[in-house]
């Protein structure tokens, strides 16, 4: 079974009794994976952990960078490919700390929620989320170059921001 797309302007699977074509919207990716990493850039599945950090009584949302290869500017909890050998709990930690600030000292839980499969026919990709709740005890936050903004909201306000697709799923799944 072959979990890559085909290149730019290759013809691809039938669907719908309709040839059509992929446009590889990945082909310039900036992503170099690193010894151990799997790449799943241009990957037809791709394990990703999706979390939710909660302080008090409101959780933290991101705003994507414009630069990300998938769904810029979209608001989001902190996510990341399942690309390595790591621990679920020390990739969890990881992404905190990288891309939130978020020392593990300041983590008092994390729960794995229910894993489900979110389809994306615009990127030719289903995401196999896997939604996380941590809970923290700072509200302290300082973003890296993958988040242009941040905001500490009560969940019911979620549906009033550009949300990344799944993600009030990820939401429904937690709370």
């Amino acid at each position: 079974m072959n979990l890559l797309w085909p290149k730019k302007n290759e013809k691809a699977r039938r669907q719908n009794g309709k040839d059509f074509k992929i446009k590889n919207i990945m082909q310039k990716s900036k992503f170099k994976a690193k010894q151990g990493q799997i790449d799943y850039t241009k990957a037809r599945w791709a394990p990703v952990i999706n979390c939710v950090v909660k302080y008090k009584d409101k959780i933290l949302i991101v705003q994507r960078s414009s630069k990300l290869n998938f769904y810029p500017n979209y608001w989001n909890g902190i996510s990341g490919f399942l690309d390595d050998k790591r621990t679920f709990e020390e990739k969890v930690r990881d992404e905190l700390k990288e891309e939130a600030g978020i020392d593990k000292k300041n983590i008092t839980s994390i729960h794995l929620g229910r894993i489900f499969h979110q389809d994306e026919l615009k990127y030719k990709k289903t995401w196999i989320v896997h939604p996380v709740l941590v809970k923290v005890k700072t509200d302290k936050i300082k973003l890296d170059w993958e988040a242009q903004n941040y905001k500490w909201i009560k969940i019911k306000e979620a549906k009033n921001f550009n949300l990344l697709p799944g993600f009030d799923k990820v939401l429904e799944n937690l709370f």
